[in-house]
């Protein structure tokens, strides 16, 4: 099996580079690509993540219920495809399908900000440390030791209680805490490109210490903060759900994936389906950002080349 897997490989190869122009060398993005595309679960974790953003987004123009609005005549209604309510009802006569959808939408919408926030923060306050160096990198790399000594849920719940249960905050105090991560990796790789040729290039021609992170560092760490970014969003996912399971994430009229969760919780014995049917978007939505999350780690690791 693996001297067929070799010889399918090589032919892959062999192929590839038949079709491409004389002394042009294949590209490390093209030969990632070919490798993400290899990945089975990588490429069915795509279509699925694909089919689930586009049901949130476009899904709730084509269903006749509001999220909050109650059918009178269907109070805890099981799911019915006669009835139209096709993943049931709740306590309170509102359809499931439209509050599953827009909860998705709103999971989705705090993962995707925070992620950008985190990733924002994180990549500007890592190259900084890491290029300048000396006492500024110790200091700046001690400031994120304290931060990651803080218990991360009991800091973002004590903003969401000084400050009000907003998803505006919720946005903000889980991106600010996300960062950590993003600076040390950021910070690693900025170590080993500030003593490349074409950083040196740049500090001979004149170029201030800035406009070099900016226009030299950071596009050459778009691979590993893209790889990071990825599977930063199913972390931020599920801490905006059990921080909604806990009753300090989305609050009412809004709803999200963990606060459609912890409603179904409370019924589980009389109304499963209130539990099933979030759940289940939850993790299908979690598995295809892991899996998507590790088939580019694998597709960009320069081991695996």
């Amino acid at each position: 099996m693996t001297l067929y897997a070799g010889k399918r490989e090589a032919l892959e190869d062999a192929f590839l580079d038949r079709e491409m122009p004389r002394g042009k060398p294949r590209s490390l993005t093209r030969d990632a690509m070919r490798r993400l595309r290899a990945n089975k679960a990588a490429v069915v974790s795509l279509f699925v993540l694909a089919f689930i953003v586009l049901a949130a987004i476009f899904g709730p123009f084509f269903i006749p219920y509001d999220y909050e609005t109650p059918d009178w005549s269907a109070f805890r209604a099981p799911p019915s495809i006669e009835s139209g309510h096709y993943f049931g009802t709740d306590q309170n006569g509102r359809d499931l399908l439209a509050r599953t959808l827009y909860g998705t939408r709103i999971s989705l919408t705090v993962a995707l900000i925070a992620t950008t926030v985190s990733v924002i923060v994180g990549v500007l306050y890592g190259a900084t440390s890491g290029f300048l160096g000396g006492r500024i990198d110790q200091a700046m790399m001690r400031f994120v030791d304290v931060m990651y000594a803080l218990p991360y849920i009991l800091f973002v719940i004590l903003l969401m209680v000084m400050f009000g249960r907003n998803v505006f905050l919720l946005f903000a105090a889980i991106g600010l805490l996300e960062w950590l991560t993003m600076a040390r990796i950021v910070r690693g790789q900025t170590l080993s490109l500030k003593e490349r040729e074409f950083i040196e290039a740049a500090r001979a021609s004149g170029v201030s210490t800035f406009p070099i992170i900016l226009r030299h560092i950071v596009p050459n760490l778009v691979g590993p903060v893209v790889i990071y970014a990825t599977l930063t969003v199913p972390e931020i996912v599920i801490t905006e759900s059990f921080l909604s399971y806990l009753g300090f994430g989305v609050q009412e009229p809004l709803t999200s994936l963990g606060t459609l969760i912890a409603e179904g919780t409370d019924v589980l014995e009389v109304m499963p389906w209130l539990l099933l049917f979030p759940g289940a978007v939850l993790v299908s939505l979690l598995l295809s950002l892991a899996f998507i999350g590790d088939g580019l780690r694998d597709a960009f690791d320069p081991k695996d080349r």
